[in-house]
């Protein structure tokens, strides 16, 4: 049996005195991964918006119709004219007939009963025949590119989702004029929350420590509570030069949308410790200085 001396005894009264090193953690705050607006490409009455503040959309779910009548029309009328065959079966019956006709008269030219001057008559004439087919051809053609053209302009009246997620806002209602342009008045703002982002700020004593690809338990405050895990995305490679931090973004999977986005919450980073900090004067008490913000609706 070995016999501790009394100077190794303290040590290890003392460390067992002493707790291992706490992780840290920090102020952080859950974010959309998108929020888009949702505005119209051309200037039109709305006629019907298909959603409300707080539903759930999908990609290349139609949201907003507007009215429509006169593309429509326009549409219309472009299809008849590329459908129109009459100039191009009356070309082709000239152009028949003209070279059946210089055949002949060609013939006759050989056989010296008409003069050069009516055989050139009747090749220009069938030359002029196959022009008018050709150009009955190519208006027919412009048609066809001119109701393409209208049915996509037709398609911008009516407004569909760009992404998959929940409608936060509905600005405009039937009847109003929506806008075409940036910086007006959107009619819809869809925020992404399948994943969310977890913004947090890291005293700089932790730079080099937290790196793209690690695993962080986030804890969003009361009602939501739990534990989640999250993964770092983004590490800031500009620090802060007032508050001596930097930021760093997670991605926290939420495809059954439990959770909401636009809260406050904790991060614990296992990778950073008390001893961590105080290399550089700083604590889990005192560090960050600084902590992210929620935005501020306008």
């Amino acid at each position: 049996m070995r016999v501790l001396t009394a100077p190794q005894i303290g040590a290890l009264c003392l460390s067992l005195a002493v707790p291992a090193a706490l992780a840290a953690e920090f102020d952080c705050v859950i974010d959309p991964r998108q929020v888009v607006e949702v505005r119209s490409p051309v200037e039109g009455l709305i006629e019907k918006i298909s959603v409300d503040r707080g539903d759930f959309v999908n990609k290349g779910q139609v949201l907003i119709q507007l009215d429509a009548a006169v593309e429509r029309a326009s549409a219309a009328l472009a299809l008849q004219r590329s459908q129109l065959e009459g100039a191009v079966r009356s070309g082709e019956s000239r152009v028949e007939y003209s070279s059946k006709k210089h055949g002949r008269q060609e013939e006759l030219y050989k056989q010296n009963f008409i003069s050069a001057q009516a055989r050139d008559e009747s090749a220009t004439e069938r030359k002029l025949a196959e022009s008018e087919l050709k150009e009955a051809v190519d208006n027919r053609r412009v048609a066809d590119l001119e109701y393409k053209r209208q049915t996509e302009v037709l398609k911008l009246k009516t407004i569909i989702s760009p992404l998959t997620g929940v409608v936060m806002e509905r600005l405009m209602h039937p009847g109003e004029v929506a806008e075409a342009g940036v910086g007006l008045k959107p009619m819809l703002k869809i925020a992404d929350i399948d994943v969310l982002h977890v913004e947090v700020i890291l005293p700089v004593e932790a730079f080099g420590i937290v790196k793209p690809g690690i695993k962080v338990d986030v804890m969003p405050d009361a009602p939501i509570g739990g534990k989640y895990q999250a993964v770092v995305t983004v590490v800031d490679r500009v620090f802060d030069a007032a508050s001596g931090t930097f930021g760093v973004r997670l991605d926290l999977p939420n495809r059954q949308r439990k959770l909401p986005a636009g809260m406050r919450c904790k991060a614990n980073f296992p990778q950073i410790s008390e001893d961590v900090l105080s290399r550089g004067g700083a604590s889990l008490k005192t560090a960050p200085k600084r902590s992210p913000s929620l935005p501020v609706k306008k």
